[in-house]
């Protein structure tokens, strides 16, 4: 195979010289509402090509890749006094896998437990290109499944305006979730 960046054959859908010269995660920190962050690992621009992986069939070997390298190592260093469900935002399965809840399962550590299937959008709307006015006027309407009483990580693969998130938060805080944060690969403001 072919590696997706520089095209050198390789075992890996990215080889290991481009993961280790593009692909190394640094972490930022933005806050969306007042005392509510996101934290996400890239610069949308720097990864732009890897994130729309999710509309083809390779997209799971990318999304995999990616959460590996950011999700699953701060889980690993991530520590917290009570456990913790890590929730992917809209989990619905498109071109046969679902990139939130890839995005999810690298957090799993012994204090993080995935949960899927919890948080989905009734309103199949794509906001990409979408200005805020936009994505207020349709919004998400999320449905909660089988979850109250719990402390929160939310995951998405992309933040831009934050909307899709506080829309998730919002509703999950209508279960008495705690909220603790949100978890992006990218951040489009970056």
């Amino acid at each position: 195979m072919k590696c997706l960046t520089c095209d050198t054959l390789c075992f890996s859908i990215i080889c290991k010289t481009c993961q280790k010269n593009f692909l190394c995660p640094s972490f930022h920190k933005r806050e969306i509402s007042k005392d509510f962050y996101n934290y996400s690992f890239y610069a949308f621009s720097d990864i732009e090509d890897l994130i729309l992986s999710k509309y083809y069939f390779h997209g799971d070997r990318v999304f995999n890749l990616l959460a590996k390298l950011s999700f699953a190592k701060f889980s690993k260093n991530f520590n917290y006094d009570e456990n913790i469900i890590a929730i992917a935002i809209d989990d619905h399965t498109r071109h046969e896998f679902s990139h939130t809840a890839i995005l999810a399962k690298h957090l799993k550590s012994k204090i993080i437990k995935p949960k899927y299937n919890i948080c989905k959008a009734r309103n199949i709307v794509k906001y990409a290109g979408k200005d805020q006015e936009f994505r207020k006027n349709n919004p998400r309407n999320f449905e909660i499944n089988d979850i109250s009483n719990q402390n929160v990580i939310l995951c998405d693969d992309l933040i831009t305006t934050g909307s899709t998130i506080l829309e998730a938060k919002a509703t999950l805080e209508k279960k008495n979730n705690k909220i603790l944060f949100s978890l992006t690969l990218a951040d489009a403001k970056l």
